[in-house]
């Protein structure tokens, strides 16, 4: 027994409460290993985000940095297996529409405007290197200012009353203003009427090199709008896709860096209408229709919006699948449309669908 003053004798077990009886612990001395580790001390198993579970395969795959390496790496050696003229003609299109996808998606993947006339600035592109290249005998490198500065004016014209609505009506303008620029080139004598313009000189001297050096612009023009979207702009666009409304009321001036987006895409398709009148020599009316604008959504859309390596798995499904399905002949668009179909209900978030920062943690 002890004494009102004595002191409990150490090691004498967990002390009790003394209302209860229960015994308690003292938290600070508990054994970490026995709360960082399961029985047996055997390290948990790594998870995903937020302990979604064992991340898989392709999920990791998706993850890995150098898959955009691989992708080029890809691209650089299919002529060594495949060097025909018309295989190399499907891979510099396909190229060529990779870019045009990259271009659409800081429009519509980053800052989330429903454009549906964004062949537009691949027309006023092509039609602007074509015309000096043959009128005036310009090298096709030596239109390229001029290409960026009518582009930049096009995009500034046809975002200024635009880019103040939204959602329907902002995709219903946007079309008419895609149809306005085909309808105008089609009546123009300086741009070949319904004829269109022949004779645009190349960028190289064989196909093989020409194939080399677009892929390297696109590679370029691709990597360029990658880090546009990681950039403070990029976020900015981020937070006007998510709700406009908030992100203006947070101090973001979202007409300016919608306008931003808008211009920024009207560069890229501008630059891309160059490689197009390059590869085929000869462009017309016909090459800027809604169809096109069509796909190049659909390439965003399937890649997964605001992913630029969807984006680009997406316009390289949508250029090559029509070509490998050509031997069904007549049937080989309602199959394309076919398989489409399936591929969005499987993956309605698409081919490799974006993942923030905050989820990758």
């Amino acid at each position: 027994m002890t004494g009102p003053g004595d002191q409990a004798p150490t090691g004498a077990g967990p002390a009790s409460d003394t209302t209860t009886g229960t015994p308690t612990t003292d938290a600070s001395t508990t054994d970490a290993s026995t709360t960082d580790a399961p029985s047996g001390g055997i390290p948990p198993r790594r998870t995903g985000p937020r302990g979604a579970g064992p991340r898989s395969i392709a999920s990791r795959l998706m993850d890995n940095r150098w898959a955009g390496l691989a992708g080029l790496l890809v691209a650089l050696l299919a002529p060594f297996v495949n060097a025909t003229p018309y295989a190399l003609s499907v891979m510099t299109s396909a190229a060529i529409f990779v870019m045009l996808a990259a271009g659409l998606n800081i429009v519509v993947g980053y800052c989330g405007l429903l454009d549906l006339g964004y062949v537009a600035f691949f027309a006023v592109g092509a039609y602007t290197s074509g015309v000096l290249s043959t009128r005036l005998g310009l090298p096709l490198v030596a239109t390229l200012p001029a290409v960026l500065v009518v582009t930049v004016i096009a995009g500034l014209v046809i975002g200024a009353p635009t880019l103040r609505l939204r959602s329907d009506y902002l995709a219903i303008v946007t079309l008419g203003f895609g149809e306005i620029i085909r309808v105008t080139a089609n009546n123009l004598d300086v741009t070949g009427g319904p004829s269109g313009i022949y004779g645009i000189p190349g960028l190289t001297g064989g196909p093989v090199s020409f194939y080399y050096v677009t892929v390297l612009i696109v590679a370029l023009a691709v990597v360029g709008a990658a880090r546009l979207g990681r950039s403070r702009l990029g976020r900015a666009w981020r937070f006007v896709r998510e709700d406009e409304d908030a992100a203006e009321a947070m101090g973001v001036h979202t007409y300016k860096v919608k306008m931003a987006a808008y211009v920024a895409g009207a560069i890229w398709g501008g630059l891309a209408g160059v490689l197009f009148g390059a590869h085929l020599s000869a462009i017309s009316p016909t090459s800027f229709t809604f169809l096109q604008s069509a796909l190049v959504l659909m390439a965003v859309v399937l890649g997964g919006m605001g992913s630029i390596r969807g984006v680009v798995v997406g316009a390289v499904v949508i250029s090559v699948l029509p070509e490998l399905l050509r031997d069904l002949a007549d049937y080989r668009y309602l199959a394309f449309g076919v398989l489409l179909i399936i591929v969005m209900l499987v993956r309605p978030q698409g081919l490799w669908p974006a993942r923030s920062r905050e989820a990758a943690q």
